[in-house]
């Protein structure tokens, strides 16, 4: 169930309360009965590891285009055939 932080607008009372999605929002000051409003907080995500930086998914030179395959290599002579 998530927590919803509150603060009175009226006597200042600030207070956080866990509802339900489903749940109405809370309207009224549970001390002065006054006017309520929702508080907005950070999120509490943080993204950890490799793969979350623009920098991760580039090679050293900064280039994210992976260079063409280069050109099969051709097949040494064999040993027997370059000694005679």
């Amino acid at each position: 169930m998530p927590t919803y932080a509150y603060a009175c607008k009226d006597c200042g009372h600030a207070f956080d309360i866990f509802q339900s999605f489903t749940d109405s929002t809370l309207t009224s000051c549970p001390e002065c009965q006054g006017a309520l409003r929702k508080k907005f907080n950070s999120v509490g995500v943080v993204f950890k590891g490799s793969g979350f930086y623009r920098t991760d998914s580039r090679d050293a030179k900064g280039s994210t285009v992976s260079a063409a395959p280069a050109a099969p290599a051709a097949a040494p002579a064999p040993a027997a055939a370059a000694a005679s």
